[in-house]
């Protein structure tokens, strides 16, 4: 599809030339950050061509579409905002993936009127970060504040919505704050998902981490949780770390 006819007003295309693709954004809706970059990294590899994979809380699709060579089978993409849902249906086309991934404009909530409880290999989500506040509530964009904040579903819910439709053994994919990591893990702990990998991110060297990776597993062994080796986003100079480089750019 030519880009000239898949754009709408305010959107541009960019790219990931990592993973060789390109994701329709709109700064007023929404656009991927660098946490989707680093989820989407996270995950491990596997190439069976029978995996269900869901992406909860998808926005424009972008996380999904940075897996298409790094796991095998069939993707959905969850996103309640029908501008924002509208855009991970495009760049599916642009990318021309249209055989592997669809899209469903709904809540989370009610993610099982679609999909079956049980029945997914690997679930991913970039949820909302932030619990509501008056000035959450009082943003202009509305757009913006539902994909920040807890307005339109919350921590629970997304991990409720991860375990139900995960079947036994399958594994859940999370980016989170690290200041919520105590209630994250409760909220796991209680839906059957046990945490299984931790990644810390640093903006800086010298730094407290801002963002943190989470792998799950349903109704795994309890204990034997691993901490890998945190990643650091800039350097002193400002500029990407070579890791960093290498995830945005490639070698």
């Amino acid at each position: 599809m030519e880009n000239r006819n898949i754009l709408k007003k305010d959107e541009r295309i960019d790219q990931l030339y990592s993973q060789d693709v390109r994701i329709i954004q709109n700064p007023h809706y929404f656009a991927f950050s660098l946490d989707a970059v680093l989820l989407a990294n996270f995950v491990r590899p596997n190439h069976r061509q029978k995996l269900k994979i869901v992406d909860l809380c998808a926005g424009n699709g972008a996380i999904g579409i940075f897996l298409h060579d790094k796991l095998g089978g069939t993707f959905t993409e969850v996103e309640l905002q029908p501008q924002i849902a509208d855009m991970a249906e495009r760049t599916i086309l642009l990318n021309d993936l249209q055989d592997r991934y669809t899209v469903i404009n709904d809540d989370i909530a009610n993610v099982n009127d679609y999909i079956s409880k049980d029945s997914i290999d690997i679930v991913l989500c970039n949820p909302p970060y932030f619990p509501v506040t008056a000035q959450s509530q009082k943003n202009p964009n509305k757009a913006l504040a539902i994909a920040r904040h807890e307005i339109a579903t919350d921590l629970v819910t997304v991990v409720k919505k991860m375990s139900g439709l995960l079947k036994m053994n399958g594994h859940g994919y999370l980016v989170h704050r690290p200041d919520r990591l105590g209630e994250i893990l409760q909220v796991c702990q209680e839906n059957r998902l046990a945490p299984k990998r931790i990644q810390f991110i640093h903006p800086k060297p010298d730094r407290d981490a801002n963002i943190l990776l989470l792998e799950v597993i349903k109704d795994g062994r309890p204990g034997g949780v691993k901490v890998v080796p945190p990643l650091i986003v800039h350097g002193a100079d400002n500029e990407y770390t070579p890791a960093v480089q290498e995830l945005l750019y490639g070698k």
